[in-house]
């Protein structure tokens, strides 16, 4: 049994801004957009970061995506929205989100591909889902370059490992970090430990199999959500200059994009 990280998603105002910033910083390129999001009234833009996703979603008019349109206003503007897993099994995890209160706010099925979006005044920091993509090839369809169903039929041809080879972790801020890492750490069935890397030491995290979910304290002033994306990076020195050519801003550690922190470290 394995349960990974496999997408980010990003919301924004505008769709178009946020994605080409991204795809120049990071050197990448849209895989897919999704016509399926349009039940939610959004529109979106897909691409490949190594084996994991960098997903934006946008309104396709005011007042046509409601949860989304509410999270712009209650976080002040674009920024992170939601955090996806993926694993072997999803028939095992309906009871256990049963047992730990959890509500299924949109069942998801495309094809071979099935997700649960659980319900995020249940779980708190963000939108939380689990997916699993059915008969995937490997044990147990371990295979993570398999069809990938949000992502379209040819993601693997899109991807591009130059600037940034993968995506390594989130970062969700709360005025009470662990407590929200205690909900997360129940729902996702992890156990949650201090959190002592980086220039910070009143932090929690849980792992993944491929990633760490850190839980911080609010330090922007924009309240509790998905403040932060850990990358890895294979040019962090150019991913930097290109940030810095379009007037984002750049840390040592970071740069922001679509009201995200990106860490890519040295």
């Amino acid at each position: 049994m394995f349960h990974r990280l496999r997408q980010i998603c990003l919301v924004a105002q505008d769709l178009d801004p946020v994605v080409a910033e991204l795809c120049d910083v990071f050197d990448v390129a849209v895989c897919h957009r999704d016509p399926e999001v349009g039940m939610f009234g959004l529109h979106n833009a897909l691409m490949p970061l190594g084996h994991g996703f960098l997903e934006v979603v946008a309104p396709l008019a005011p007042g046509k995506a409601v949860a989304a349109e509410r999270h712009l206003a209650r976080r002040g503007g674009d920024g992170g929205y939601m955090v996806i897993t993926d694993t072997d099994d999803l028939t095992r995890w309906e009871p256990h989100l049963a047992a730990t209160g959890v509500r299924i706010a949109a069942p998801l099925e495309m094809g071979a591909y099935r997700g649960l979006q659980l319900h995020p005044r249940d779980t708190g920091g963000a939108l939380l889902e689990i997916n699993t993509t059915r008969g995937n090839t490997g044990p147990d369809g371990t295979a993570i370059d398999d069809p990938y169903g949000p992502a379209g039929p040819d993601w693997r041809a899109h991807v591009r490992t130059g600037t940034v080879t993968g995506i390594t972790g989130a970062r969700l801020q709360a005025a009470d970090p662990e407590r929200l890492g205690r909900r997360w750490a129940e729902i996702l069935r992890r156990d949650l430990r201090s959190d002592n890397d980086g220039p910070h030491s009143d932090g929690w995290a849980l792992d993944l199999d491929n990633a760490r979910i850190r839980f911080e304290p609010d330090r922007d002033g924009r309240g509790e959500g998905l403040g932060g994306v850990d990358l890895a990076v294979a040019d962090a020195d150019g991913l930097r200059r290109r940030a810095a050519a379009r007037g984002l801003p750049v840390a040592g550690d970071h740069v922001v994009i679509g009201g995200v922190r990106f860490h890519i470290g040295g």
